[in-house]
């Protein structure tokens, strides 16, 4: 082992540069070309890479300092001696030639060994399954991985599971044949691309292919596994989704360009995950974090901080001195509608306009179709029937059926009519979306919404059966309740709640008669829609239930 001095090289004809980050530290094992100091001058930042491979003995500058060229750094001691003899370097040239010689012979033997075999029926080929379009989802965690090595799967079979926001889905196999190497593992957020399992694909009855001999496994010289490292790696978009700080005092491996970028940006280096070789930060990386960033600030991502617009995050006490407690995570679906009704709240002047609707006929009605529900294997609810009033009167009153553009300062008038049904599940609040609610009968609509509601209830909802709705109604009848002021789902601009039905007392003009009583509750966006037109609606809903046929007209 020898010491020699680490000096600034030639500088490209600038004089006195400013160190600005020190990379190494004092017993730090490099390699050659391994940066060691980054400088700055006024027209750039450049990394002074190690004279050779070794261990760093002292750094003699600090950030801050001023270097030249020729100027002493630091120490290293060098892991080869520079002075190898000439017999030494003929001994390694000979051991070199030998070994490019064995290789040499035993790649030719291997190649006469995995020479094409004659054609055959059936036959065997190495696929890597990636993960599918996942339907709009992005950067979804794995929560259950249903196959293991060897497993004989058919086409179809469930490979692994992966939740979103609002589901769960299973992504089955596009092949039939037995896992070779599982590639992700569980609590990996996947998204669409990423590679996901190696396996061996059975090809039925066909013969092997000879119209692919050089591209082909079986001519290759070595069929080798992909090594890990070499496999096609996710956009940085994909890989750099969650961002969190590494250990603090971690180095940072960015070429001067990406750090230029970075300031440009405003990033900070040590929050961003490298996708390069050694976890070098790149630029696309950069890119990706701003892009997140900007993306999680302007869908009010963060609730746990406190609220949006300026508005200060309630500091909790520490429950436990008051006694014994729990913590557990929230779930994404928690998660997700928490910052919703947050954001919600935050952004839309809500007012709620009340009333009752007598819905006695329309009971009397719905329970005679009893019979031929049973039929229709269909249960006719009164569910249909808000669905079906709802829709005339969005038609009717359509300054309910926009949404604001308050950036381009337009309103968006919808031309279709889509209602969102909220569904209370084990997993949290779903809304599931019926299409053309409008153009669609009452049995046509029950059956609809049994099918979503369930689909709800077990997270198989698809993300376009939960998008696209111009109104929703949240109902809490089945449970109970006279009122409640529900929170507009924006950019939606109304909301209709709908409480337990009861009898009571309503005068006739002559005598108290005994009625079945709706509660319903519009919230409104005060921004689109006035009281007025709210009593409007309101009073339009009651007439339409109150009197079901008005519906047909």
């Amino acid at each position: 082992m020898s010491e020699q001095e680490i000096k600034v090289p030639d500088l490209g004809g600038a004089d006195e540069v400013e160190v600005i980050e020190v990379l190494v530290s004092q017993g730090d094992s490099v390699e050659e070309e391994d940066p060691i100091l980054t400088v700055e001058s006024d027209k750039a930042s450049v990394e002074l890479p190690s004279p050779g491979a070794g261990k760093i003995t002292k750094i003699t500058v600090k950030v801050g300092d001023k270097v030249k060229e020729g100027d002493v750094v630091g120490m290293m001691e060098a892991s080869g001696a520079a002075g190898d003899s000439g017999e030494d370097k003929g001994a390694d040239e000979d051991t070199s030639s030998g070994k490019e010689a064995e290789t040499e012979a035993t790649s030719e033997d291997k190649v006469e060994e995995n020479k094409p075999a004659p054609k055959k029926s059936g036959g065997s080929r190495k696929e890597t399954v990636k993960v599918p379009a996942l339907d709009g989802f992005d950067n979804v965690p794995v929560i259950e991985i249903n196959v293991s090595e060897g497993d004989e799967v058919e086409v179809d079979d469930a490979l692994v599971t992966v939740e979103s926001d609002k589901a769960t889905m299973e992504i089955p196999s596009p092949f039939a044949g037995k896992i070779g190497k599982i590639l992700v593992s569980e609590g990996d957020k996947i998204s669409e691309g990423l590679d996901l399992v190696e396996m061996t694909v059975v090809e039925e009855g066909g013969e092997e292919s000879s119209a692919e001999p050089a591209e082909s496994a079986d001519t290759k010289p070595e069929s080798k596994p992909e090594p890990a490292g070499k496999r096609e790696e996710p956009k940085p978009e994909q890989a750099s989704a969650t961002y969190e700080p590494p250990t603090p005092g971690a180095k940072v491996h960015a070429g001067p360009a990406v750090r230029k970028l970075a300031r440009e940006f405003g990033a900070d280096l040590t929050r961003i995950k490298g996708s390069g070789p050694k976890n070098r930060i790149l630029k696309d990386d950069v890119q990706a974090y701003v892009k997140s960033q900007l993306q999680q600030t302007q869908q009010g991502s963060t609730v746990a901080g406190g609220g949006g617009a300026g508005i200060p995050g309630v500091k909790l006490p520490d429950f436990s001195q008051f006694g014994e407690i729990e913590r557990e995570s929230m779930s994404r679906m928690m998660f997700a509608t928490a910052n919703n009704m947050q954001r919600s709240w935050l952004n839309v002047p809500h007012v709620t306009q009340f009333e009752d609707a007598d819905i006695t006929d329309m009971e009397d009605f719905r329970k005679a179709q009893k019979a031929a529900g049973e039929k229709k294997g269909v249960k006719m609810t009164p569910l249909p029937f808000l669905l079906k009033a709802c829709a005339t009167a969005l038609a009717e009153l359509p300054q309910f059926n926009v949404s604001l553009d308050m950036e381009r300062k337009e309103v968006i008038r919808k031309q279709y009519i889509h209602i969102g049904i909220a569904v209370d599940t084990p997993h949290g609040l779903m809304v599931p979306v019926i299409r053309d609610v409008d153009k669609k009968g009452l049995w046509e609509l029950a059956a609809e919404s049994a099918d979503l509601a369930q689909k709800a209830r077990d997270k198989q909802l698809k993300p376009a059966e939960m998008q696209g709705a111009c109104f929703t109604i949240t109902s809490l009848g089945g449970i109970g309740g006279t009122a409640f002021t529900p929170i507009v789902n924006t950019p939606e601009v109304a909301i209709l709640g709908v409480s337990k039905a009861a009898m009571k007392p309503v005068w006739d003009g002559k005598d108290f008669q005994p009625r079945l009583m709706l509660p319903l509750s519009l919230s409104y966006d005060h921004r689109a829609v006035n009281g007025a037109d709210a009593a409007r609606f309101t009073t339009l809903l009651s007439q339409l239930l109150g009197d079901i046929r008005s519906l047909l007209l």
